[in-house]
């Protein structure tokens, strides 16, 4: 690879500081989220177990020889090593006769169902997850705020570039994905179509334990795409697929195709989270669903920037799942997770960041800056409401908005953002 021409990644930082600490580090995510660019950006020889030439020859050697493949300048990459399971202990078992750390990447763009795995690696192959690029990371937002320091309550107001309607359509419809960066907006929605297409008559196919049949995944990909940034049930995407289709899909290949979606990184959906409380106070504990991309969910709907244009409330969901992407890789950066938070009484947040010392902040997010009064008298409410039950209360509120130019706090101490000048 030309090191100069490589776009810089969030996950880097991640990546150089637990090769000092780790043995092995294994990247995982979807496909096309650019895990070999980076790996390869951060390694001195490489092994890709996946190339086709001389009729998959690497694969073969790898299955028959697999001390072989793991000689080379270290770090040394082995791409795709979940092809044949085997690399995996033969990395461990590597690591475990060195002192060194920082000796080899793994990337793997599935995870087998430990079969052909004897170890888990635990203390030695540290695993990181990587997704598409957000909005920094394609050169989309300014980074003019950074959501480490908005945690801690200290940015200063700033007038920043702000993204059209039009744009923030056409970046949904495109995705995180780095080889539509610098595509004519006229053909970026062809990349996401082709990962649906290429995942349905290829990838279900190479994995075998999942026993995927292609026409039941599609239909509950198209429900999962209906229900983007949704607390849908499996009941729900059953009653869903049923009301597109008469034949529909059972409940209990649902719950095993959605562990397939999630081991392939097809889906990563966001968590409740759980406020540290000495009442009585009651959560629920739904997980937000979320494909990889929205514009997976944009591409199984058919969806274009005109059709999202014309849509507000489908636009409003897609916007909110671009901002949960980012702000779940922003977040890490800072050993932080994300989470969304909604109670019994009807109450939600969009986005709980938790900071590793176990303080919380809360976010909604809304496409048009024109509802900014009302997000924030509701944040206020909800943070009565905690504070009347006794319940730790959260360090920042703020607002993300799509349609918007100015970062700054209000009066009332909720913070207001616009995505597009958003950064780790």
């Amino acid at each position: 690879m030309k090191r100069d021409e490589y776009l810089p990644r969030i996950i880097d930082k991640t990546i150089e500081k637990y090769l000092k600490i780790f043995g092995a580090v294994c990247i995982e995510g979807p496909k096309w989220c650019g895990k070999t660019w980076t790996s390869e950006y951060h390694s001195n020889s490489w092994y890709f177990v996946g190339d086709p030439e001389n009729n998959f020859q690497n694969r073969r050697l790898a299955e028959i020889a697999v001390e072989h493949i793991l000689e080379g300048e270290t770090p040394r990459l082995i791409d795709e090593w979940q092809e044949v399971p085997a690399i995996w202990d033969a990395v461990r078992y590597k690591v475990d006769q060195s002192s060194d750390n920082g000796t080899f990447i793994l990337t793997g763009s599935s995870t087998p169902q430990n079969k052909g795995v004897l170890h888990s690696g635990i203390g030695r192959i540290a695993k990181l997850h990587m997704r598409p690029m957000s909005l920094y990371e394609s050169g989309e937002s300014t980074g003019d705020v950074s959501l480490q320091e908005l945690c801690d309550g200290n940015i200063e107001p700033v007038m920043s570039q702000a993204i059209s309607i039009k744009k923030l359509a056409e970046i949904i419809v495109r995705g995180g994905w780095p080889r539509t960066v610098g595509y004519a907006s006229e053909f970026s929605y062809l990349v996401p179509r082709e990962y649906i297409k290429a995942f349905l008559e290829e990838d279900i196919y190479k994995n075998e334990e999942l026993k995927f049949n292609p026409h039941k995944v599609e239909k509950l990909l198209r429900s999962l795409a209906r229900n983007e940034s949704s607390l849908a049930g499996i009941a729900t995407l059953e009653k869903d697929i049923k009301g597109f289709d008469e034949t529909g899909v059972s409940r209990e290949t649902i719950n095993s195709y959605i562990d397939g979606l999630k081991r392939m990184f097809i889906i990563e959906n966001q968590k409740p989270y759980a406020p540290k409380t000495r009442s009585a106070l009651r959560v629920k504990q739904q997980e937000k669903r979320h494909l990889a991309d929205p514009s997976l969910a944009c591409a199984l709907l058919d969806l274009t920037p005109e059709k999202l244009i014309n849509d507000l409330n489908t636009f409003g969901l897609m916007f909110e799942a671009l901002c949960e992407r980012d702000l779940r890789t922003y977040a890490e950066s800072f050993d932080a997770k994300l989470y969304h938070y909604r109670d019994y009484d009807g109450n939600e947040i969009d986005a709980v960041i938790e900071l590793k010392n176990g303080e919380w902040c809360a976010f909604e997010i809304k496409l048009d800056s024109g509802k900014i009064d009302e997000t924030a008298e509701k944040l206020l409410k909800i943070r009565k409401k905690l504070e009347n039950n006794s319940v730790e209360l959260p360090k920042v509120m703020g607002i993300i908005v799509g349609l918007g130019s100015a970062a700054y706090k209000r009066e009332d101490g909720i913070f207001v953002v616009p995505i597009g000048c958003l950064k780790d």
